[in-house]
């Protein structure tokens, strides 16, 4: 099925009823087929009448007519006229005809012939109009009703390039549009889309498409019929721009609106978060300074305490505020090398306040990651799911081979995304209210907190996590728990091998 991005045929020339193979083919019939056709005559002699002998040189006529045009047939005709005149007509081997009847048929079966091989010709040349009338009216059709995001100014330059045969063709911005040439053009304007390379010569034809736009194409010489097909397109190539400019400002728009959502969300969320770490230090520090309170060791003890949580807050709210900017420009490298996951699980725990039931041999395949990301990732994963699992139940980490199985009390916890052997899962599980499957793909976007209702974090945590997992080769998916919660397991390239793709 031909689509609008499959390039098209040329057109047929316009002027043009047959092909130059054809109208080959055509002269040598009248070359071969004529001398035959008098040999055999001449040797069957006047046992066949005059009249029979002109319905067989017409008949040779048209068939010539039908494969080769109107010039073979012309040749076939006068050929025909002669070779009867000379061979076949009394007095044989001269031009002189004998009486004026003969004289008359010979003429009529000249006309008629000439008559029938322009008929056909005409016919050709019609059906060459009516190829080209369709093909031009599909190419457009097509064009106009893919989705723009689709039908870009290039796509539709290839097809013109590709219908007319062309060298080159070119949408260039007007230069009276935007005051400049903006840059080595040749003067011909800012170049927007193209389709082959620009000659050294001046353009063939140049057609306007639209506000400030022309189309320039370089080749052959085109025949009105092309230059009226060809300022169609030349709208269709405009417009095309215009719609590549309306999909630029709308992606535009959505960007400018996701950086405003996350400014708002980041404001919100650092106002709050920021207030209440600062709020709770200056009150401890404000407590310990003050001279009309009598505080007891014990509770200068509980307010330095609050005052390092305070700054501990702070300070992680920073580090992910950090750790974001640096994924989204693209400025994370991490340093991977063979690591322990018992190891990394170990060190990430060690700031964790909360009950946290881990089962990890130690005897698990190392991996390929960078240490200090890799304890962030941990880390990030257990605090979220701390945060939600029901209160009076732990947090589970778990890891094993994709060989092997998990821990008893787990194993029935799936991974959605299929894995090779040679990596290693980690698993976070909670037993909380859990997240609906349609939202776990909003559960890494930045500043997302999915109907949670805790007053701390910034919703940034499962973002970095997956930021930086993806950053070291691995995968972060979630998945329910049995029995109700969220599981989050970390897929990791076993080290010196690698996950398929």
């Amino acid at each position: 099925m031909r689509t609008a991005t499959t390039r098209p045929e040329p057109l047929p020339r316009p002027g043009t009823g047959l092909s130059r193979r054809r109208r080959r083919a055509g002269l040598a019939l009248t070359l071969l087929g004529l001398p035959l056709l008098t040999g055999l005559l001449v040797a069957v002699g006047e046992a066949l009448p005059l009249d029979s002998v002109f319905l067989l040189y017409l008949l040779t006529v048209v068939v010539v007519a039908v494969v080769g045009g109107v010039l073979p047939a012309m040749v076939a005709a006068v050929g025909s006229f002669l070779l009867v005149n000379w061979f076949l007509t009394p007095p044989f081997g001269t031009l002189v005809v004998e009486s004026t009847g003969r004289v008359i048929d010979l003429v009529v079966f000249l006309l008629v012939g000439l008559t029938v091989s322009v008929t056909v010709d005409l016919g050709a040349r019609r059906r060459v109009i009516g190829a080209r009338a369709q093909l031009e009216a599909h190419t457009l059709a097509q064009l106009s009703s893919t989705p723009m995001a689709l039908t870009g100014p290039d796509l539709v330059l290839g097809h013109v390039r590709a219908l007319f045969d062309l060298d080159a063709v070119h949408l260039v911005q007007s230069q009276d549009m935007d005051g400049s040439n903006g840059g080595a053009d040749h003067g011909i304007g800012v170049t927007l889309a193209r389709a082959g390379d620009q000659p050294d010569t001046p353009a063939a034809v140049t057609e306007p498409a639209g506000a400030g736009l022309e189309l320039l194409v370089w080749g052959r010489e085109l025949a009105g019929d092309d230059v009226r097909a060809l300022r169609g397109f030349a709208q269709v190539a405009g417009r095309a721009e215009e719609g590549r400019r309306l999909v630029d400002e709308a992606a535009r728009g959505r960007e400018l609106a996701e950086v405003d959502r996350l400014r708002t969300a980041l404001l919100a969320a650092v106002g709050h978060d920021l207030r209440t770490p600062l709020a709770a230090a200056k009150a401890a520090t404000s407590a310990l300074l003050s001279k009309d309170i009598a505080l007891t060791p014990t509770d200068q003890r509980e307010l330095l305490v609050t005052v390092e949580e305070s700054i501990d807050r702070l300070n992680d709210l920073i580090a992910n505020l950090l750790d974001l900017s640096r994924l989204q420009a693209g400025a994370l490298q991490p340093a991977l090398r063979p690591v322990g996951v018992d190891e990394v699980v170990a060190r990430a725990l060690l700031a964790h306040r909360g009950a946290v039931h881990v089962s990890v041999r130690d005897d698990l395949p190392r991996v390929d990651a960078d240490p200090g990301l890799f304890e962030r990732v941990v880390a990030n994963l257990v605090d979220n799911a701390a945060r939600h699992t029901t209160p009076g139940t732990r947090v589970h980490v778990t890891a094993a081979d994709t060989a092997g199985a998990a821990p008893p009390g787990v194993s029935a916890v799936r991974v959605d995304q299929p894995v090779d052997r040679g990596a290693v899962v980690l698993r976070v599980i909670d037993h909380g209210p859990g997240v609906p499957e349609h939202d776990w793909e909003h559960l890494f976007v930045p500043f997302q907190r999915l109907d949670d209702s805790s007053t701390t974090g910034l919703g940034l945590g499962l973002a970095i996590a997956d930021g930086f997992t993806r950053a070291m080769g691995g995968t972060l998916t979630p998945s329910e728990t049995p029995g109700g919660g969220l599981t989050m397991s970390v897929t990791m390239p076993a080290s010196g091998r690698t996950t398929s793709t």
